[in-house]
């Protein structure tokens, strides 16, 4: 078996992987990692473990199913591992794995760039909604 060197293994995996194919399964990953409630919770986890109803606390406006179910997703894609500690009542808690963690610092920066300019995007929303005096009357 013959060695490869790192810009070989990222060469084939650029191959395999393309996201802009639909059938791609980076695009399946993709779609899961730019949910809001992933963001969410995986920003929430940052800090350390959290227990469920810590995390649903934290995320304003999100749903126990929605949470119970991205929080399954988030499991499953490795991202988020979860510790049932026998107790009355069972204790869950849910804790960035190191796959999620190296996840953290582009979400982070995402949060922090939305957060910065979330004022100039407001004014470009209403400039673009605003009705324009040269459009056609209706």
């Amino acid at each position: 078996m013959a060695t490869r060197t790192a810009s070989e293994r990222r060469a084939e995996a650029a191959r395999r992987y393309d996201a802009y194919i639909a059938s791609c399964p980076t695009r399946q990953l993709l779609d899961r990692i730019s949910d809001k409630w992933v963001t969410l919770v995986l920003s929430a986890l940052a800090d350390g473990p959290r227990r469920y109803s810590d995390l649903s606390r934290r995320i304003a406006g999100v749903s126990q199913k929605m949470l119970t179910q991205t929080l399954r997703s988030l499991e499953r894609d490795g991202l988020v591992s979860r510790a049932v500690t026998p107790s009355v009542p069972v204790r869950v808690d849910y804790t960035l794995t190191p796959l999620g963690g190296t996840l953290m610092p582009l979400l982070a920066h995402i949060k922090e760039w939305a957060e910065h300019h979330m004022d100039e995007v407001a004014a470009a929303r209403a400039g673009h909604d605003r009705p324009s005096s040269s459009a056609p009357a209706p």
